[in-house]
């Protein structure tokens, strides 16, 4: 954590110390008053390290993370309501359907955790069906993140947000209270599948770390299907994923002094069934130099950026990653279709 993140953290607990005094009995009718923000968003000297590093590999890369600026937070949610994409609407209704049967297990009156807030569309029948003693949302997107809390608090006016603006991908710290206890965590949207299979161990064994013995992880996991239907989900008619992965070169372009040429690009996706999963690919058109930070990257006609993977499990090879990081699966709810599903893991 940069030293302007600890004060700015430094100052928000002591703000905070009345109203952690009595959680249960105090509920302020200004939403604003229930709202507790801590930035740990990542610098821009660490964001322009890890593009020029990504821009440097042989394949190159960019993490998919960068996606989330405003823009890029707006185009998502509009890519959550299109015809051909299936993740969001499915588990939506998973957990309306399960939601009493989630509660019963998960327990109600407890600190919620959303790593990946984004919208935070999902979580509103969580909150209901669980009615958390405090929440803390978890997003890269900061004014995605601050609207989302208000928004939610000014519906659910017992809920108190501590609402956290940071990278979930790297490891940072929460901010909790030493005495809570049987965390429960919710991972929403198969963001998992985002993670390449060593980096999904690690981040869940920080997960299980973060929770403790006994806390409980809800996460949303993508099955395999049949790949026509991938390709439409990640190829939409109205061209508003190619929007969504060409805005991450808008932003280097903004925040980093770069200069691409975003007709020298085009969006692809496909599904790599050997190592199942979906891969987001932006393809230069031409040859072309670009510059990026003060350094130049020079790219032949056809070669790509590799800006996003999105893994297909089976139920049992998750199961079996949950297990090596720590976790007990617990319950699976699926839809009828089978395909996506949710997850209820216990650390043992």
């Amino acid at each position: 954590m940069s030293a302007a993140a600890a004060t700015r953290l430094q100052h928000d607990q002591n703000r905070a110390d009345r109203w952690e005094g009595n959680l249960d009995a105090d509920h302020p009718s200004d939403p604003s008053e229930r709202i507790r923000f801590y930035d740990y968003h990542p610098a821009p000297a660490d964001v322009r390290a890890e593009v020029l590093e990504g821009l440097s590999r042989p394949q190159k890369r960019l993490p998919p993370k960068l996606f989330y600026d405003r823009r890029g937070s707006q185009l998502f949610d509009a890519i959550t309501e299109l015809p051909e994409y299936y993740p969001t609407r499915t588990e939506i209704g998973i957990l309306s359907e399960r939601g009493a049967e989630i509660a019963e297990l998960l327990g109600r009156h407890k600190v919620l955790i959303e790593l990946g807030s984004g919208s935070s569309l999902k979580i509103q029948t969580l909150l209901a069906a669980l009615q958390p003693q405090v929440y803390v949302p978890v997003d890269i997107s900061r004014e995605h993140l601050l609207a989302s809390a208000q928004t939610l608090a000014a519906r659910f006016t017992w809920l108190h947000i501590r609402a956290a603006c940071a990278d979930y991908s790297a490891p940072f710290t929460l901010p909790l209270e030493s005495h809570w206890s049987n965390l429960t965590a919710f991972f929403p949207g198969s963001s998992i599948g985002n993670f390449d299979p060593q980096d999904a161990l690690r981040f869940l064994q920080r997960v299980a770390q973060m929770l403790g013995q006994g806390g409980r992880l809800l996460i949303g996991v993508d099955l395999r299907k049949q790949p026509e239907l991938l390709h439409a989900a990640y190829n939409d008619a109205q061209g508003v994923t190619a929007d969504f992965n060409l805005n991450l070169l808008v932003r280097i372009n903004r925040e980093l002094d770069a200069d691409f040429d975003l007709d020298a690009f085009e969006h692809r996706a496909f599904f790599n069934a050997d190592k199942s999963r979906v891969e987001m690919h932006l393809i230069s058109l031409r040859d072309q130099k670009v510059h990026v930070g003060g350094q130049g990257f020079s790219f032949a006609r056809g070669e790509s950026i590799h800006t996003e993977c999105s893994y297909k499990y089976g139920i049992q090879d998750f199961h079996a990653l949950a297990a090596d990081a720590g976790f007990r699966p617990e319950r699976v709810w699926t839809d009828s279709d089978q395909r996506f599903s949710v997850h209820a893991l216990r650390v043992i």
